[in-house]
């Protein structure tokens, strides 16, 4: 009696599980630029945002028009570099570069090269192409845009919790260094602050 009753519920058990397995999931297509905050990390709307603020800011500033006046208006070069996740949370670090990278890009104001494993994937493209090209279409080697500056920083957070509630604070410093001269030009920070209530 007892062991039928077991297995009756184990049996019960069993088609509820099978239910609620079988339940379809519903996944809505939404815009990347209005994505709804849900768990109050660090997401794509802040790494967008805060590339585009950073990017104002550096073009925006004091060393721009003194260096377009020392070089007779000539934009200046620059390579995004290492940009370190410090904060507590996994953030995709080269998704940001890359956020600013298109951001500068779309300003207009300075020309952009590539730098780290892409510029080395280059290089190797160029060095195949020295056996494997036509003499007319091959790159040469001594050609590249040099840098003038490169911009580099850090992505940091402190997070405040008590029982529930939550607030993360997040700190994005930036800095633009003359490669010539190892001059800092421009140093900036984005400030983000979260209130996650759980």
């Amino acid at each position: 009696m007892i062991l039928t009753r077991i297995k009756n519920i184990a049996a019960i058990a069993m088609v509820a599980i099978a239910i609620t397995s079988c339940a379809t999931r519903q996944v809505t297509r939404i815009n990347a630029d209005s994505a709804p905050d849900i768990s109050g990390k660090w997401n794509v709307t802040d790494s967008k945002l805060v590339a585009e603020e950073m990017t104002k800011s550096v073009t925006g500033s004091k060393w721009l028009p003194n260096h377009l006046e020392a070089k007779a208006g000539k934009k200046p070069t620059i390579i995004v570099g290492l940009v370190q996740n410090k904060s507590h949370e996994h953030i995709d670090a080269e998704t940001f570069v890359k956020d600013v990278e298109q951001s500068f890009l779309q300003n207009g104001t300075i020309r952009l090269v590539q730098g780290g494993k892409k510029r080395e994937e280059l290089r190797g493209e160029k060095a195949d192409q020295q056996d494997n090209a036509s003499v007319s279409t091959m790159k040469k080697f001594g050609l590249e845009n040099g840098a003038d500056y490169i911009l580099q920083g850090s992505i940091n957070s402190i997070v405040d919790a008590h029982k529930k509630n939550k607030v993360v604070y997040y700190q994005v410093n930036l800095e633009l260094t003359d490669i010539q001269t190892n001059e800092v030009v421009w140093i900036g920070d984005k400030k983000i602050t979260k209130a996650v209530k759980n």
